[in-house]
């Protein structure tokens, strides 16, 4: 169900695409903007990992420079099935986590120095088990797939703002312009915020698997969330969706509504992954 909604979101989004170059030049705008974002992603796809780490400061660790830290991400991913990714650490008291890369072979796996001082084993494990779910489930394309198309959405809805809309019958329409620039971003951001949430809902559960126990992430998150709020990482916020729980939580206002957010609510999950643990289910990987 999960991966049906990711579906019909992403394409909710490319529709918006079609929409908005349609408003800007009918049916050759509509095909400019579907190959102008093709050409976005394919962009972000062979540079995003890099752009991610220097978002983050984040610097690539070796086994010698961090040898628990491998030792445990080398375990937990040959238990998931995956090559061995990049490790790399961020130097911020924020406990926090993400994973980058454009697939399972070019992947990294980023910790803050926070999370490595303030996580006991059991919840440490469970974090990067959820970030290698991530990898596993090839989130961190279909993240960068939705960003960028809602980029571009933005940019597009701009550019008929200042450069004119025009209906069907080719003339201008300021209406559909200022709904172009306007609305259609907004649109845009509410597809990506969603797809964000529904993949973090997905890599609790194969996280939950991969590090063979539910209670782990379930308690990490509790702990996370707490210092996210009062700790700050200062992150552009187009990259706040890849981390485990948002690391600009310490600047959100309060009255923030949800659907605006880049990930679910974390007593969610937690209430989630607790009943996967009570449910006695089978959780090893």
């Amino acid at each position: 169900m999960s991966n049906v909604k990711v579906f019909v979101l992403l394409a909710a989004l490319t529709a918006l695409i079609g929409v908005v170059g349609g408003l800007v030049g009918g049916q050759s705008g509509m095909l400019v903007a579907l190959v102008l974002a093709a050409g976005m992603n394919l962009f972000m796809y062979y540079n995003s990992a890099s752009a991610v780490l220097r978002a983050y400061g984040a610097q690539v660790v070796t086994a010698a420079e961090a040898p628990a830290l491998y030792a445990m991400v080398d375990r937990l991913r040959q238990r998931a099935g995956l090559p061995m990714p990049t490790v790399a650490l961020v130097p911020s008291d924020q406990p926090n986590a993400f994973a980058t890369g454009r697939n399972p072979e070019h992947a990294v796996v980023a910790v803050t120095t926070g999370l490595l001082r303030g996580m006991d084993e059991a919840q440490l494990e469970g974090v990067i088990a959820h970030e290698l779910a991530h990898i596993k489930n090839h989130d961190m394309l279909l993240q960068t797939v939705a960003a960028t198309m809602a980029g571009a959405i933005a940019n597009l809805g701009q550019f008929a703002f200042f450069f004119g809309a025009r209906d069907e019958d080719g003339d201008s329409n300021p209406v559909a312009a200022l709904a172009a620039m306007i609305v259609a971003p907004v649109a845009a951001s509410l597809l990506q915020f969603a797809i964000s949430r529904q993949r973090e809902f997905k890599a609790d559960a194969v996280g939950a698997q991969i590090a063979g126990r539910a209670d782990g992430l379930a308690s990490a998150l509790e702990r996370l969330e707490a210092m996210a709020q009062r700790v700050p990482l200062p992150v552009a916020p187009a990259m706040a969706s890849l981390a485990i729980v948002n690391p600009l939580a310490a600047f959100r206002g309060r009255a923030l509504l949800s659907l605006f957010s880049t990930h679910p609510s974390t007593a969610e999950r937690v209430a989630r992954l607790r009943a996967l643990a009570a449910g006695g289910a089978p959780v090893a990987a």
